[in-house]
Formats: structure tokens, C-alpha cells, sequence
């Protein structure tokens, strides 16, 4: 059996997918297919080697040192072609936390900063806790896919934003930008001056026919203006253990990130469980990796042939990269609320509803497939079951 079959019971292990679902769902009858993390262990090198750093017994203070830089700027130019330098790199728990730092930066409250709607939650969050103001440019949904509204951009752009926070490839609509996008954002930002904030969390997270650019990869012209944020986090099931790094080719810009940073204590440093982690995936994690995107796109595939046939009311946006499918439910007819109780009370499946990402995202849930394969088809059949049902009730 694959490890990607093996069924695991994670309730109480303190998991926020699993044991939430009463405070979340209302409900404990629910297969939870929404936050995201997998359902999957990570690289047995990864286990092994938190194994042998826990029987070490000591847990003093800890550095980064070459051999952990190495891992990541070998993975990143193995893996995207981007030869990073180890003094371009800031650590942090979180991508978020990154983002938070870069906010205060290099802006001030009150400047205008966009995202790129349906987006994943806590830009939101971070832009409006600091007193900054959203400017959202929508993506234009093409029946099942999405793409740029550059039009609208620019003209966002020129009203003054100071920065831009890219989400690529892109949580929730599951696009993996092109070059030719990439490029083109780029050169808008610069044009108006706008900083480049780059969430690619998800970037080791693409299927077949496609490969993630870092944006800041482009030119150096484009990496002066760009913050970079990365982990291992998405890609190895490690999100737990908090490890991730920015990439800061402008050294000071670097400098004025590393002032946020210690501004709110951090001091560049990860937990030595996380460190551990990080290198042993990034030096052995590859065939695993490798597996998996197998099995999640094999999953996604699943997903939409399988809702093409029994429930067409669902729309399963075409996915290009990460574990999440964006599937569009308007064709039920029910308001944000509505569907979100459907899904938890006649499907119980819990899923994320589109609403938590933008306006643009009511009509819409985001279903997690990092699970094993029982666990999939049975909540596509949950889904296309409640959907029967309700399609036998309107009728």
C-alpha cells in the first residue's frame, strides 16, 4: 500500500482539521476536507531525522547554519531554476508573519495595498489589522478557469498602491501564473512604484504542463522591488512545526525587513525541531514530493469527472497546482450561508466557503484533496448525494 493510501486517525493529536469540528462544523458527523493541511506523513527522512534530534534529549538554543541555507538555495535552484544566496534570507514561523513584517516596512497606514480576488483569507486580514486599505483586482472567471483583469490593474496601480501582494500560484483558483503574466505584473508594479509582496508557499505544488516562476527570478530589475516568501510547510505537511524564509535579493530592502522583524522580537531564527525538519525535506523530500503531486492531481481529476457526471450543478474550476480544488456551486442557488449549511448539514463534508475569500467567492466552496483516496470518494459521494437530493426537491 502507498502512504498516500493509508488511512490515519488524527483526532486527538491537538489537529486543527480534526479536532475543531465541533467548534467549526457544528458537527462532529462531518469529513473535514477543508484547512490546509494533509492527511499524510511526511518524508519518513523527515520523521527519522526529528526522531534522532528528539533522542538527542537537548533542546538549547539553535542557529541556521550553511548546511541549512544550502538545502533551501539548492531546492529552490534544483527545483525553479533561481539561484538564490544565502544572504538574501529571513526566517520566520509563517509566510504571514512575513507578510505582516513587509507591511510595515514598507508602507504606512492608510496606503492603498491590492490582492488579487478570490484570495486566500488572511491577506485581508493582515492589511486591516494594520490600518492599511484593500484594493482588490478581481480575477475574471472564464467559465472553469481565471485570468488577469491588467486593465483594471493599472488602473489601481496609478491610483497610488503601494504594494502588491501576489499569491502564486494562486490560493484558492488553483492557477500557476505564466511567464508572460508574471511579467506583465511585474512591469505594472514597477511602472507605479508599487512593491512586489510574493506569497509562493505553494510553489513546489504544480502538475504536469506547468512550472512555477518566482517572480523575482525574472530580472533583477524585478527582484530589487520583490519580497519573496517560501517554506517547506505546504509541500511537506510540516505546517505544524512553523519554518519559513523570505528571499531579499535588495540588501536594503533586506535591512529595512530585518528592523520590522526585530521591531516585534523575531530574530531571524527558527525552533530547532523546524530547522531540522526543513533541511532533512528539502535534502530527501524530492520522490516523495514527486508521489504525492501524483496523487493529488490524480484526486483532482477524480473530483471533476466525477461531479461532471452526477452533480453538473458543481463546477470544478481547472486547477493547475496546489491540493486545492475551487468549485463553483451557483447553480444551487443558495446564498453564502445557505450553501455553506448545505455542504456541513446534507453533504456533511466540511469544506473552507468561498465567502472566507472575497465577495467574488460566495457562490463557492474550496475542497482539500491532500487526504487519502477512501477518504476522497467518500465525500465526493456525500456531495453528490445532497446534491441528488436537493435536485429531486426542486423538481
Amino acid at each position: 500500500m502507498s502512504i498516500f493510501e493509508e488511512v490515519h486517525d488524527r483526532k486527538q493529536t491537538k489537529s486543527m482539521k480534526w479536532d475543531m469540528l465541533q467548534k467549526r462544523f457544528q458537527s462532529e458527523d462531518v469529513i473535514p476536507m477543508w484547512v490546509a493541511d494533509m492527511d499524510f506523513k511526511a518524508p519518513e527522512a523527515v520523521n527519522q531525522a526529528l526522531i534522532k534530534r528528539a533522542e538527542h534529549g537537548i533542546y538549547g538554543y539553535t542557529v541556521i547554519d550553511e548546511d541549512v541555507t544550502s538545502s533551501i538555495t539548492d531546492w529552490v535552484k534544483n527545483r525553479h531554476g533561481w539561484d538564490i544566496q544565502a544572504d538574501w534570507l529571513n526566517y520566520s514561523p509563517g509566510v504571514i508573519n512575513t507578510l505582516h513584517m513587509a507591511l510595515q516596512a514598507f508602507t504606512e497606514p492608510g496606503d492603498k495595498i491590492m490582492i488579487q480576488t478570490p484570495v486566500y483569507t488572511p491577506f485581508y486580514n493582515i492589511i486591516k489589522v494594520l490600518d492599511r486599505e484593500v484594493v482588490k483586482n478581481p480575477l475574471i472567471q472564464q467559465d472553469d478557469y481565471y485570468t488577469i483583469d491588467f486593465e483594471d490593474m493599472e488602473k489601481k496601480l496609478a491610483s497610488g498602491v503601494k504594494a502588491f501582494i501576489l499569491c502564486s500560484p494562486h490560493n484558492p483558483v488553483g492557477r500557476v501564473w505564466t511567464e508572460e503574466e508574471l511579467r506583465k505584473m511585474a512591469e505594472l508594479c514597477l511602472q507605479y512604484d508599487a512593491m512586489i509582496f510574493s506569497d509562493e508557499i505553494h510553489a513546489d505544488l504544480v502538475f504536469k504542463g506547468h512550472k512555477h516562476l518566482p517572480i523575482a527570478s525574472l530580472s533583477e530589475e524585478i527582484a530589487d522591488k520583490t519580497i519573496t516568501c517560501m517554506a517547506p510547510s505546504k509541500t511537506f505537511n510540516l505546517a505544524g512545526l512553523q519554518a519559513s524564509y523570505a528571499v531579499t535579493p535588495n540588501k536594503q530592502n533586506k535591512q529595512k525587513l530585518e528592523k520590522a522583524f526585530l521591531r516585534q522580537g523575531l530574530n531571524n531564527s527558527l525552533n530547532g525541531m523546524a530547522i531540522t525538519a526543513m533541511e532533512a525535506a528539502y535534502r530527501h523530500g524530492g520522490p516523495w514530493l514527486e508521489e504525492l503531486l501524483e496523487v493529488v492531481e490524480s484526486h483532482t481529476a477524480y473530483i471533476k469527472e466525477m461531479f461532471a457526471a452526477h452533480a453538473p450543478e458543481l463546477k470544478v474550476i481547472k486547477s493547475e497546482g496546489t491540493y486545492l480544488v475551487w468549485v463553483d456551486c451557483s447553480q444551487l442557488n443558495m446564498d453564502k450561508k445557505e450553501l455553506n449549511r448545505f455542504m456541513i448539514d446534507k453533504g456533511r463534508v466540511g469544506l473552507n466557503p468561498g465567502q472566507d475569500y472575497g465577495d467574488e467567492g460566495d457562490a463557492f466552496m474550496r475542497i482539500n484533496v491532500a487526504c487519502p483516496r477512501a477518504t476522497i470518494e467518500e465525500g465526493v459521494q456525500r456531495i453528490i448525494h445532497a446534491v441528488e437530493a436537493w435536485r429531486a426537491s426542486t423538481n
